[in-house]
């Protein structure tokens, strides 16, 4: 400490005059009256910015404490068999995502998030090659999140989608999907609810000679428990997507020969609306000690006559740590008009609608958060819409990480 190197000098000025011998004693005296002084102020200081260090530390609202950090990768090697095709495809992709999310207030949050990927409303997927060159990072989130009232949310912006995915599946929607508009949303733990307004297309044009499109929905879901190893979850949503007419909807350009399994009118316009009535639960429980899920989701358009889908499912284990399984088998059928097409599952039967079939998946936690994944699907597309049907077979190998 300074103030104690001053003491021991002022110590010294005193204890060995024979050193000072030739010096005044009315300036030595002054000399130890203003080292003395300066030991005061320096010690004032010391305490004053310990002090200062303490309220920083135990700031509830410092910059390090409105921040969290989160971020995911995957590495992925795949193999397709398409009928369709002459050749089997074979490659070799990544999928990064990063995002913060910073408390503004008591009542207010805020997100952004990059990942990888290109113009592709639902994947993040980044095929490597072309002798190493650099990837895109595509903006994935951004959005403000009010807690008006208690249990309430306003939430606007480019976000996850809000609505409940019965065990993560991907009828309705694909799990890189993220919504653009704004969502109003309620959740005390046993009831919740979702009311969203979103945009595929919410700009008309500098002239005015674009058409604005946008979709509409509203879920309502029950969180109920039997037991301690026995929960479950039921509801039902409505989705309301207006695109009859629509070559392009939200700039989407569709299939030349189909749109993504949609149906199109003669002159290659969307033939239906997509006014979706979707059913799903969801049962939670062990046996023999082992984490299971079953779950069923039911989906159908109400303007279209190829309007059903449906999927069902178990799921043994979870993994989350070193060691730890999961197995899990689901069935899925789609017909043509049963969704719109553009946001259902990207990688069941090469994505969109008019396909059936099943998917076998599997994993195991190599360490804390990470692990190794294989999914094989095995699907039939085009009964519909191409009037035949084609074999899709499709196997993934994940090595995959959150942090």
């Amino acid at each position: 400490m300074k103030s104690t190197a001053l003491y021991l000098a002022v110590a010294a000025l005193s204890t060995s005059p024979a050193v000072f011998a030739d010096t005044d004693q009315a300036t030595l005296n002054e000399l130890k009256t203003q080292i003395a002084a300066l030991t005061e102020r320096l010690n004032q200081m010391e305490v004053k910015t310990e002090s200062t260090a303490t309220a920083v530390a135990a700031r509830p609202d410092s910059w390090a404490d409105k921040i969290v950090w989160n971020g995911d990768f995957r590495y992925r090697y795949e193999t397709i068999d398409d009928d369709r095709k002459d050749d089997d495809r074979r490659r070799n992709r990544i999928r990064a995502r990063m995002g913060l999310t910073a408390q503004v207030s008591d009542d207010v949050k805020a997100g952004v998030g990059l990942a990888t990927g290109e113009d592709d409303p639902v994947s993040t997927n980044q095929t490597l090659g072309s002798a190493g060159t650099s990837k895109g990072i595509q903006l994935d989130t951004a959005w403000i999140d009010w807690g008006f009232a208690e249990n309430l949310h306003l939430v606007g912006g480019k976000t996850k989608n809000p609505y409940y995915q019965v065990a993560k599946n991907g009828l309705l929607w694909d799990g890189d999907y993220r919504p653009e508009g704004a969502h109003v949303s309620f959740d005390n733990g046993t009831v919740w609810a979702v009311a969203g307004y979103h945009f595929l297309n919410s700009d008309n044009g500098s002239n005015g000679d674009k058409d604005t499109e946008e979709m509409m929905g509203v879920q309502l879901g029950y969180n109920g428990k039997i037991s301690d190893n026995a929960t479950f979850k039921v509801g039902g949503s409505y989705f309301y997507i207006p695109v009859a007419g629509s070559t392009n909807a939200g700039q989407i350009l569709i299939d030349e020969d189909n749109g993504f399994g949609n149906t199109l009118d003669g002159n290659g316009n969307y033939a239906f609306d997509y006014e979706l009535l979707e059913i799903f639960a969801e049962f939670n429980t062990k046996l023999a000690g082992i984490p299971t899920t079953f779950f069923t989701d039911y989906v159908k358009n109400n303007d279209a006559d190829e309007d059903t889908g449906y999927a069902a499912g178990v799921t043994l284990g979870k993994v989350k740590n070193k060691g730890d399984w999961e197995v899990g088998y689901t069935y899925q059928d789609l017909e043509a008009d049963a969704v719109f097409a553009v946001f259902t599952d990207s990688d069941f039967g090469g994505g969109g609608t008019d396909v059936k079939g099943h998917m076998l998946k599997a994993a195991y936690g190599i360490s804390k958060n990470t692990a190794l994944a294989i999914t094989y699907l095995s699907n039939e597309y085009g009964d519909f819409t191409r009037g035949e049907e084609f074999d899709f077979d499709r196997l993934q190998i994940d090595l995959k990480t959150k942090f």
